[in-house]
C-alpha cells in the first residue's frame, strides 16, 4: 500500500478527490455499457465483449488524455486556445454541410483511422480556454467595448452558432457557460444581455437553417405541452419506475432492450434501473462533488486564468450531466447529450478527459518561477490580487 500511494502521489498529482471521482465514474461506466450493449451487439452481429473492450479502450484513453493534460502547466494552453478557434471553424463547417449521421443525428466527422469526431467537443474546449484567456488579460480594461466585449462577443457568436447548427443543446449549454465565466470575469450586466441577444439571434438561425431545427421545435413543445411523450421518455421513466430504491441488480435491466441508445443517451436510466434510486443518487453526488472540487481549485489558483478555466470547465461538465439526468426522469425535453465520463463514446470521453486534467493541473498550482524559466517570464497580464477578487467571486 506504501509504494501505491507513493506512485500515486508521483504521478497523480493535483486534486485527488477529482481523480477518485473520475476513476469511480469510469469504473461505473464499464458496468453500465456492459449491461446496455446487448441489442447493439444483436445488431452489428458482434460479441458484446467485444464492443464492451472497445469501450474499455476508450475510457482508457480518456483516462490517458487526462494524465497528459494534468502534467502540463494549464497556461500552455492559453496558447494554444486562439489556434484550436480558428480550426475549429472549418470543422464545424465542415460536419454542418458533409456531417456523418450518428445516433439519428450528423454531428460527426469521419476521419480515417481514427474514425468518428464529434468536432463540437473540440470546439466547446477551445472556447472556454480562449474565453477564459481573454477575460484574464482584459481585467484592467474589463469596460472597453472595442478591446474586451467585440472579441469576446464574436468568438461566443461564431463557436455557438456553428455548433447550434447541428447540436442545438450542446450550444445553448455552452453559451450558458460562456455567461458564466463572463460572468466571474467581472463583465458588466449589460454586456452579459448583449451575449444574450447574440446567442438568441444565432440560434434563431440555427433553428431556421440548421439540421436539427425542426426535431429541437418538437420537442420543446412537446415537454411544454406536455400533450405527447416521446417514447424514449416514456421507457426512461419505466425504467426509473421499476428500478426502486435499490434496483434490480446488474445486468437485470428491461428497458435496455427497448430504449434508444441506452449505453449513451438514456444510460443513467439504466443506472437507476439497476441500482436503484441509491445508485442514481450515488452518480449524482459523484457529478456534484466534481464541481465542488472544481470550485475550490478555481478558489485556490493563483491566477485569474486558471480561476476562470477551472470553473468554467467544471460547470459546462456538471452541467451538461445535470441535462442528462433531468431529461431521463422527466424535467426537461430530450437532448441528446451524453453523460460525461459513463456514456459510450470515444469524442466525448477523450475531451471530458482534456477538460478534466487541465482543471487537475489549475490545481496542481505550479509555481511562478517554473512558469518564468519555462516562458522567459512571458504570463498572463492579470495581477495575483485581482485574481483573488475573480476567485473570492467564484466562491461567492
Amino acid at each position: 500500500m506504501v509504494k501505491i500511494k507513493e506512485w500515486a502521489d508521483r504521478n497523480l498529482q493535483g486534486d485527488k478527490v477529482i481523480w477518485a471521482v473520475v476513476f469511480a465514474l469510469s469504473t461505473i461506466s464499464i458496468l453500465v455499457v456492459y449491461s446496455s450493449i446487448g441489442t447493439l451487439a444483436y445488431k452489428r452481429a458482434i460479441s458484446p465483449e467485444w464492443i464492451l473492450i472497445k469501450h474499455t479502450f476508450t475510457v482508457l484513453a480518456g483516462l490517458a488524455a487526462m494524465w497528459f493534460a494534468h502534467r502540463v502547466d494549464y497556461r500552455y494552453y492559453s496558447k494554444i486556445s486562439k489556434v484550436a478557434l480558428w480550426i475549429s471553424i472549418p470543422l464545424l463547417i465542415y460536419t454542418f454541410t458533409n456531417g456523418v449521421s450518428l445516433n439519428d443525428a450528423a454531428r460527426w466527422i469521419s476521419i480515417p483511422i481514427v474514425g468518428s469526431f464529434q468536432p463540437s467537443d473540440f470546439a466547446s474546449l477551445a472556447l472556454i480556454v480562449n474565453l477564459a484567456s481573454m477575460l484574464s488579460k482584459r481585467q484592467q480594461n474589463i469596460d472597453d467595448i472595442k478591446e474586451s466585449l467585440i472579441p469576446i462577443l464574436f468568438w461566443c457568436g461564431v463557436i455557438c452558432g456553428l455548433i447550434a447548427l447541428t447540436n442545438l443543446s450542446t450550444a445553448v449549454l455552452l453559451l450558458i457557460t460562456c455567461m458564466l465565466i463572463m460572468f466571474i470575469g467581472r463583465v458588466p450586466t449589460k454586456y452579459l444581455a448583449m451575449l444574450i441577444f447574440v446567442g438568441a439571434l444565432f440560434g434563431a438561425l440555427a433553428i431556421k437553417f440548421g439540421v436539427r431545427g425542426e426535431t429541437a421545435k418538437h420537442r420543446i413543445e412537446s415537454f411544454i405541452k406536455g400533450t405527447e411523450l416521446p417514447f424514449q421518455a416514456q421507457h426512461a421513466r419505466i425504467a426509473v419506475a421499476t428500478g426502486g430504491i435499490l434496483g434490480k441488480g446488474p445486468g437485470n435491466s428491461d428497458e435496455r432492450n427497448i430504449l434508444p441508445h441506452p449505453y449513451s443517451d438514456f444510460v443513467y436510466a439504466i443506472v437507476i434501473e439497476e441500482y436503484g434510486m441509491i445508485g442514481g443518487i450515488v452518480v449524482l453526488a459523484l457529478y456534484l462533488m466534481l464541481l465542488h472540487r472544481g470550485m475550490k481549485a478555481s478558489y485556490n489558483s493563483e491566477r485569474a486564468f486558471g480561476g476562470l478555466l477551472s470553473a468554467g470547465l467544471c460547470f459546462d461538465l456538471v452541467c451538461q450531466a445535470m441535462v442528462n439526468m433531468g431529461v431521463v426522469v422527466g424535467l426537461g425535453p430530450i437532448t441528446g447529450q451524453p453523460l460525461p465520463l459513463i456514456s459510450m463514446g470515444g469524442t466525448s470521453m477523450v475531451f471530458t478527459g482534456l477538460s478534466i486534467g487541465i482543471v487537475l493541473s489549475v490545481s496542481r498550482g505550479e509555481q511562478d518561477q517554473h512558469w518564468e524559466k519555462e516562458t522567459g517570464g512571458e504570463v498572463s497580464e492579470e495581477k495575483p490580487k485581482e485574481t483573488k477578487n475573480v476567485a473570492t467571486k467564484v466562491a461567492a
